[in-house]
């Protein structure tokens, strides 16, 4: 697998927000972006699929109202 550089340019608060974030947990800021933005688009992959079997096959309990899958509700491993 080939890798690709990304530049961002951001305040320097949210850069000391990030690197408190990703030494709390052990990581480089890097490792911390990267494995933040892996689970979010895992979190909306994993939520359109529900969509889609939810329409195929039915809601449960029609007519009510479901919550939306939250990111504390899928565990995708990463810490």
């Amino acid at each position: 697998m080939g890798t690709s550089v990304l530049s961002l340019r951001m305040d320097r608060d949210l850069l000391e927000r990030l690197r408190r974030r990703a030494a709390e947990r052990g990581m480089s800021v890097q490792d911390y972006v990267v494995r933040t933005l892996i689970r979010e688009d895992f979190d909306e992959r994993f939520q359109a699929a529900v969509d889609e079997t939810e329409k195929f096959y039915g809601s449960p309990g029609a007519g009510a109202a479901r919550p939306l899958v939250s990111p504390a509700d899928t565990d995708t491993g990463i810490r």
